[in-house]
């Protein structure tokens, strides 16, 4: 009888743990960028700046109060345009946290590379953010992306090695 391809001479194939966490983190993020960009587009053609006023009612906020009072007046500022290209980055991002979540599962380099570079590259950003102000969820958020940057540099590495050494050893 044939093997799979699924199936080596030691059994089947396990997924690398650690990466599928990383995957399922992105699967969920594109997720949420799919509904971030699918609420921007619902809100197309209409006053957003009423529609939070209604909220605000609805949920007993006081309309004068500092914070809700500014949310009020910057909903008011959202056009048509800018609701368009909100949903458009929206859905762009989810596109790429989706190729990320994908390849990391998959077990690709390619995902891993990808998954590496867009990382790395909200390093700085998140690290100014907690020099401006300092909180729990920015310092949480900042130590998981670094753990996870680690974490892809280290099985990138750790693979190159045995590549390596695979085609020494032939």
């Amino acid at each position: 009888m044939r093997q799979s391809k699924m199936m080596s001479r030691s059994g089947p194939r396990r997924h690398n743990h650690w990466l599928v966490l990383i995957a399922f983190y992105k699967l969920v993020q594109s997720l949420l960028f799919i509904a971030i960009g699918v609420g921007a587009l619902r809100l197309v053609h209409k006053d957003v700046g009423d529609m939070f006023l209604l909220l605000a009612d609805h949920l007993r906020f006081n309309p004068e109060a500092r914070f809700v009072h500014f949310v009020l007046v910057e909903a008011s500022l959202v056009n048509d345009p800018l609701l368009r290209r909100i949903g458009a980055a929206a859905f762009c991002y989810a596109g790429i946290s989706m190729a990320e979540g994908i390849g990391l599962y998959l077990e690709k380099m390619w995902g891993e590379i990808l998954t590496l570079l867009i990382t790395a590259s909200f390093l700085p950003w998140e690290m100014m953010e907690i020099t401006r102000r300092l909180t729990w969820p920015r310092l949480i958020l900042l130590a998981i992306n670094i753990a996870v940057f680690i974490y892809l540099v280290r099985a990138l590495t750790d693979r190159q090695r045995l590549g390596r050494r695979r085609r020494e050893a032939a």
